[in-house]
């Protein structure tokens, strides 16, 4: 895989389907990942908006994005890169497809929580426009690690 093959991936909207490619990936990201029935539930809320990655022939999902819009308000709930693709500007095509698709239906502001200690994750939302609005002390357990606080971030649409 080259650094220009990034241009041959596809942003699709997530159909409820596409929760069988995205429970695996989810679970392969996450600690405390999301089942394929969750992921199916949250794709067929007529409030959702998701997109997912596509890449290769046979195509396979190799990124996701899962929104949800409030009144004129969205929030991201999950998104996540195949390690493979990370780092190549995928992050920010779906955060970017995302916001498009929200503004689209005229939401004003995009939200999202991050671990405070995700500093690729915080370092893509920084470059895709999202400032800190807010902070949950010891939102996300560690286990046997102290909790790490979830930074919130808001982009204006």
């Amino acid at each position: 895989m080259t650094d220009t093959s990034i241009s041959r991936v596809s942003l699709l909207w997530a159909e409820p389907f596409n929760a069988a490619e995205i429970a695996p990936l989810h679970a392969q990201l996450f600690d405390k990942p999301w089942d394929q029935q969750s992921l199916e539930a949250m794709l067929v809320h007529p409030a959702s908006t998701a997109l997912v990655a596509r890449f290769g022939n046979p195509q396979a999902t190799i990124g996701f994005v899962l929104a949800q819009l409030a009144a004129d308000e969205a929030e991201i709930l999950t998104i996540g890169v195949d390690k493979a693709w990370q780092q190549k500007g995928l992050g920010a095509r779906l955060v970017e497809g995302v916001a498009r698709a929200c503004k689209k239906v005229e939401a004003k502001r995009l939200f999202l929580e991050v671990a405070e200690d995700n500093l690729a994750a915080r370092k893509l939302y920084a470059k895709t426009g999202f400032t800190e609005i807010g902070r949950r002390k010891g939102y996300y357990d560690r286990g046997a690690a102290p909790a790490v606080d979830a930074l919130a971030l808001s982009l204006i649409l």
